[in-house]
């Protein structure tokens, strides 16, 4: 069996100050990895760091917007200066965006969350996986949703884009499978994250309805499932989806 701590390795998590991405942040860490955390919110990641600092974790902040590709190319190379690679790519940074019947839905409505959580994850990795080519490893986890395999009521674009992130997984993964890149999706059902706050109310009663085990799910239950994609022990796992979602999922 392979080691499951990460010391030495290297680990960017994008959306990192809040929410999945600062539980996965906390996980890495505590295991042994030297995070990069990247987020447009620069306030909420420099207050990630310093807790962690405080802890004697290896935890560096770094701004970075997903949706702009010069932004994510500036901030890649910036963390390869000051950590000398990247081993582990989590793609976590997204919005929801309004909850509206899609006549409702506007082209700017569309297109931000397509940008963010669909081509984001696009452009993090083509910064990111030349780099694990020629080191001959990596390991990319892409956070979508269970909304992407079973679509939500009222939220065509948020469901689009990380059905989307599905499809970028497999067909990236049987690209890089035979350099020791290993490519995997998680599909979380709702999370209670600072991010529910930004659906409305009675979609959030509509979609924990559907969860059998009766509750939404937690931040940290997803980061479980993350370090283990993460980890050296996903060998033969790749373009793979993997549910957090409490019994959602049917397929």
């Amino acid at each position: 069996m392979k080691r499951q701590n990460f010391d030495e390795r290297v680990a960017l998590v994008t959306g990192g100050a809040q929410g999945i991405g600062l539980a996965v942040v906390r996980r890495l860490a505590k295991a042994g990895a030297k995070l990069a955390i990247a987020d447009v919110n620069m306030t909420g990641t420099q207050k990630a760091a310093e807790e962690f600092s405080t802890e004697s974790m290896s935890v560096k902040p770094f701004h970075m917007d997903v949706t702009d590709p010069d932004s994510v190319q500036s901030t890649v190379g910036s963390i390869l200066r000051d950590f000398g690679r990247i081993d582990i790519l989590v793609n976590n940074a997204g919005i929801v965006g309004r909850t509206a019947p899609i006549q409702d839905q506007s082209a700017e409505d569309w297109s931000r969350i397509i940008a963010t959580d669909l081509t984001g994850v696009f452009f993090c990795c083509k910064a990111v996986v030349p780099h694990m080519v020629e080191q001959a490893y990596g390991r990319i986890v892409n956070i979508s949703s269970i909304a992407g395999k079973e679509g939500n009521p009222n939220m065509v674009p948020y469901c689009t884009a990380k059905a989307g992130v599905i499809g970028l997984t497999k067909a990236l993964a049987k690209e890089v499978a035979r350099s020791n890149v290993m490519v995997n999706a998680v599909t979380p059902a709702l999370i209670d994250t600072p991010m529910v706050q930004d659906i409305a109310p009675d979609q959030v009663d509509y979609l924990t309805e559907r969860i059998p085990v009766g509750r939404l799910g937690r931040a940290e239950e997803v980061a479980a499932m993350v370090l283990w994609l993460a980890s050296e022990e996903v060998s033969f796992s790749t373009g793979a989806v993997f549910d957090v979602s409490g019994g959602r999922a049917s397929y």
